[in-house]
């Protein structure tokens, strides 16, 4: 099934002026524009086909079923000059976890420091409408721009997608418009994070056979299963518990010829336990030891995004984890791309330790998980970092925690503060070269550190 949707804009204007959820990166600098557009047409649902089951080898057969029409958006951020683009786009699966839409990887300098092109598809009906009792989508926050947007169901989101996909893939239309403004596109990688990134496992079980409209998958903090691919009028409301995963946990099917990449946090790394699968020349597995689904510092990244979108400062307390998995992300990106230009496959990363029955996550003197890739926050601790939660509250199930060792205790590891910063740094180096985090990363780590260092000689 062929179906190609039709693309207009740029879109400007509205009562706010700009495209919600916009980088805050200063594009400029960079050589990038950003750009949005509206999507619609006809998408279809699919269903498991008749005389099938879902098994959790992933290897599903779905169908199509009815169709319906739908009118959404897509953000592109490109380079200016086509010299300076690498080929790829990563078309990212917005997430609508918080009840409107979240362009996850927006903000990321390796999209704009390697070349790619970065597209944010709202697909979900949450993105556009909101909750029904919190209505903070697309059509509430600016009905002068996007009043005309429509998703009926996320029933439709997979093939929404596709037809992103194919609007700005190597095959999209060239006509008046082409939102990628004449780049030569090779390869789209299909990018989604959380919740996301299990609508992606679904469309990579179930729709990538039928479409083979993608090149490569890249799923971050993923939880081991994915989600329904009919709930009509249900909305995804992760804090309400619904609608819940359909099919429990499940593998991610490895009978096709695209390169597949799950980055995960030390709390994923429970839920996937039962649904390990060993690296492939198709497939890696990366998890991180001491972090945790959210962390303190992408809330304080994303505070001035949201303040500028909804007006509102958000105060982000200490108490959560502590350790960034955004180099992490940034380095498999990387990799990622190098995988699909001909090189080696990222390189393979320790697994998190588990131990005792049920397995539980093994964890040192410090209570930080063993195993796993091992960041320097984490090999040179000056705090117990983890996934176990400050509370109960639902951000913080996802947020982890950070205890801060005491005075006594870091004295009693390092003596003083050359001595950390010394063992830091080498730690951070050593990360660089197992290929978990890239070269531009290790003074940022290192300099950070040294402003951290709670330690006084």
């Amino acid at each position: 099934m062929t179906r190609v949707a039709r693309v207009t804009g740029p879109v400007t204007g509205g009562a706010r002026g700009w495209a919600f959820g916009r980088t805050l990166l200063p594009l400029d600098r960079y050589g990038y524009v950003d750009e949005e557009y509206f999507l619609d047409g006809e998408a279809s649902r699919y269903g498991i086909a008749t005389g099938t089951a879902v098994g959790r080898d992933g290897r599903w057969t779905v169908e199509p079923r009815d169709t319906s029409a739908y009118r959404t958006r897509f953000i592109v951020m490109r380079p200016a000059d086509p010299a300076a683009f690498n080929g790829t786009v990563v078309l990212s699966w917005n997430n609508v976890s918080a009840g409107f839409d979240s362009c996850t990887g927006v903000d990321s300098v390796e999209i704009v420091d390697e070349g790619f092109a970065f597209v944010a598809i709202t697909t979900q009906r949450v993105g556009v409408h909101g909750f029904p009792e919190q209505p903070a989508g697309l059509v509430a926050w600016d009905p002068e721009r996007y009043g005309s947007l429509s998703i009926p169901s996320d029933d439709y989101s997979y093939d929404i997608f596709t037809q992103a996909a194919r609007a700005v893939g190597p095959q999209r239309p060239r006509g008046d418009v082409d939102p990628m403004g004449g780049l030569d596109v090779r390869l789209v990688v299909a990018q989604g994070s959380s919740q996301s990134a299990a609508r992606l496992a679904t469309y990579l079980n179930a729709v990538q056979p039928l479409e083979h409209t993608v090149d490569a998958f890249l799923l971050g903090v993923y939880f081991g299963s994915g989600t329904s691919l009919e709930v009509g009028e249900a909305v995804m409301n992760p804090a309400a518990g619904m609608p819940r995963p359909a099919f429990g946990p499940h593998l991610l099917r490895d009978d096709l010829d695209v390169p597949v990449m799950v980055v995960n946090s030390e709390l994923e790394s429970n839920a996937c336990y039962g649904v390990r699968q060993p690296d492939t020349d198709r497939y890696r597995l990366w998890e991180t030891a001491g972090t945790s689904h959210i962390f303190y510092q992408a809330m304080v990244d994303i505070a001035p995004r949201f303040e500028r979108d909804f007006g509102v400062a958000v105060p982000v307390a200490r108490g959560m984890n502590e350790v960034s998995t955004a180099p992490v992300n940034d380095a498999a990106l990387h990799h990622l791309q190098r995988w699909l230009d001909g090189g080696p496959p990222p390189p393979a990363q320790p697994r998190i330790e588990f131990a005792g029955e049920p397995p539980a996550i093994a964890r040192d003197e410090h209570g930080i998980a063993c195993g796993g890739i091992r960041l320097p926050q984490v090999d040179v601790p000056i705090a117990t970092n983890s996934s176990i939660p400050a509370s109960d509250e639902f951000t913080q199930r996802l947020g982890g925690s950070c205890v801060p060792f005491s005075d006594e205790k870091l004295r009693a590891l390092y003596g003083d503060a050359a001595t950390y910063l010394a063992r830091f740094e080498e730690a951070t180096r050593a990360a660089e070269k197992a290929g978990a985090i890239l070269p531009r990363d290790v003074d940022a780590l290192v300099e950070d550190a040294r402003a951290q260092c709670p330690l006084v000689d």
